[in-house]
């Protein structure tokens, strides 16, 4: 079983005590560096990105943001009654073929941000009175957003940080992240080797995520929701149930029990349908029939988790 997560000093946001004993810039330095010969995720491009060299995910030096808006589709304990502040950033280092978003994942389209310009959206979320700032899809510019971070925290941002990943992160990364994200949310796609190199061009993401799941759990443990509903710390995760792929999920489902914990959060997540380049790759070419969702939602329930998002039939 993984060791018992270590507790801050501060229940929320993570992040202020860093800043204050001036942690937090050192780590952003050691992110920027990073940039410079790129290792920022498990693809190690080597690319200048401080020079706006592109690699894998096809973002440079600079953030690029596609959307900012409330979501209240979101996990009930993000969304609350106010609504998770998500924040959608373009370009991603995944080459799933059945990417839904994949206009801004696959083609990186929006408008480039600078720190300041990232630190004014971080901001915005907060004037809108939503409950938390969610990063979606920050595994490429986690150095940009802690830049952008420091500065909007000297304009009074004090949100918790959702860190709402595909899951194929460096783990030097995540443990640099370590005090500063509050709530982890990976989506857990797939345990075989064949079907991540099949589908996302990623062999070893089983792996990566791993590795990277348990440090997350080790970092913030499972996940604490407040009083109001809203959560306040901890590990959220998310499983795209896919067609033909229920072996995967039965996988998945006996690893976050067994290696993770058993009060794990989860969303068994049934909105599958194929988008992009799923039609040329049976059986990701139909829809997700709801007995195997049903499947899924049972998987999850003999592996020992009870913590499921959303009502079940």
């Amino acid at each position: 079983m993984p060791s018992r997560p270590r507790k801050s000093s501060r229940s929320y946001p993570a992040y202020l005590d860093l800043i204050e004993n001036g942690e937090f810039e050192q780590r952003c330095n050691e992110l920027l560096a990073i940039l410079e010969s790129c290792t920022l995720c498990p693809r190690r491009c080597a690319v200048n990105r401080l020079e706006d060299e592109r690699g894998t995910c096809g973002v440079g030096r600079k953030a690029v943001v596609s959307s900012v808006h409330p979501h209240f589709g979101e996990e009930s304990p993000l969304v609350g009654r106010k609504g998770s502040g998500t924040v959608f950033f373009s370009g991603c280092n995944l080459k799933c073929l059945f990417c839904q978003n994949y206009e801004i994942s696959q083609n990186a389209s929006g408008v480039e941000v600078d720190a300041e310009g990232l630190s004014d959206i971080m901001r915005r979320i907060r004037h809108l009175g939503c409950h938390n700032l969610n990063l979606v899809t920050p595994t490429h510019i986690v150095p940009q957003v802690l830049e952008a971070l420091e500065v909007a925290v000297g304009h009074g941002f004090d949100l918790p940080i959702v860190y709402n990943t595909g899951g194929y992160d460096s783990i030097e990364v995540i443990r640099l992240l370590d005090g500063i994200v509050d709530i982890y949310m990976p989506d857990i796609k797939y345990l075989s080797s064949e079907a991540a190199e099949r589908y996302s061009k990623a062999p070893d993401y089983p792996d990566v995520i791993r590795e990277v799941m348990r440090e997350m759990h080790r970092q913030v443990g499972d996940l604490e929701i407040g009083t109001d509903g809203v959560a306040v710390r901890g590990l959220l995760v998310r499983h795209l149930v896919m067609p033909g792929l229920l072996e995967d999920t039965d996988r998945i489902m006996k690893f976050l029990a067994d290696d993770i914990s058993r009060d794990t959060y989860v969303n068994v997540m049934r909105q599958y349908h194929p988008c992009y380049r799923a039609y040329q790759f049976p059986p990701l070419d139909r829809s997700l029939s709801t007995t195997e969702w049903k499947d899924a939602v049972d998987m999850a329930k003999a592996a020992g988790l009870y913590r499921l998002d959303k009502p079940y039939f």
